[in-house]
Order: C-alpha cells, then structure tokens, then sequence
C-alpha cells in the first residue's frame, strides 16, 4: 500500500490563481492559432476542391471555429 502526503506552502496557494490565469491564456493562444491556421488553410484551397468538401467560401470562418472550438474531446 502506498501513502502520498502533499503539503502546500502559503506561497504556492498565493500564485495558483496566477498560475491558472497563464495556463487558461496560454491555452486561448493555442486555440486561436489553430484557428487562423485552418482559416489559413482553407482560404488557400480552390473553389473547386472547396466544393469537394462540400463548403463554400462564405462559410469558411464558420468551420474553422466549429473546427477548433467544438472538437469532442
């Protein structure tokens, strides 16, 4: 059997909130990047290889956020 025991320190309760408010900016970074990179993608790609995919240029905003922001994880 195993036994773990965690202390915290005062000061590292004093810059969790901190540290949060950096991984959460950090991971909007990243989405936003992904973002721009398939709206990039896409907006390089013919009309016609668009229509293969069944999109439509007016749409392309559309489906790189539905791309990036509404993955299942």
């Amino acid at each position: 059997m195993a036994v773990s025991t965690h202390y915290s320190s005062p000061r590292s309760m004093l810059f969790a909130p901190l540290t949060s408010w950096f991984y959460a900016l950090r991971v909007r970074f990243a989405r936003h990047q992904n973002y721009r990179r398939t709206l990039n993608e896409l907006s390089g790609l013919s009309s016609s290889q668009l229509a293969d995919l069944g999109l439509h240029r007016s749409s392309l905003r559309q489906t790189a956020y539905q791309a990036t922001y509404h993955q299942i994880h």
